[in-house]
């Protein structure tokens, strides 16, 4: 247990349900202030209840919306093109957008390559 007054990293993630990892992002994002002991381990203060203003939130959410909307264009368009190669009933194993024959798509890197139309 840490020094009175004071929370180590586990305890505050024990006492919030947060997890450590979160903690650790508020405190890059600059939403809480913990102190170093002579280890270097972070103390947070028991007194310190600052609660993240809406301010806040908007400055870490702007950060996520781009990314976000990304995966969302990307797994739409995945739906989409999906629903239509089921709907064809083709079944060509040179023709189809899902086909990966030999692994050939991993030269493009990862993710859905064909289904997002990149060319082969």
């Amino acid at each position: 247990m840490a020094a009175a007054g004071w929370l180590s990293i586990g305890e505050v993630a024990e006492r919030t349900g947060l997890s450590v990892s979160a903690i650790r992002f508020y405190e890059s994002a600059g939403l809480v202030f913990p102190r170093r002991n002579s280890g270097g381990q972070r103390r947070f203060h028991r007194a310190d209840k600052r609660t993240p203003t809406q301010r806040d939130w908007n400055r870490l959410s702007r950060g996520f919306r781009d990314e976000l909307q990304a995966r969302i264009d990307i797994l739409t368009r995945m739906r989409n093109r999906l629903d239509g190669c089921i709907g064809c009933g083709c079944l060509s194993l040179t023709n189809c957008a899902l086909y990966n024959a030999d692994d050939r798509a991993r030269r493009q890197g990862t993710g859905p390559r064909y289904l997002l139309g990149e060319p082969e």
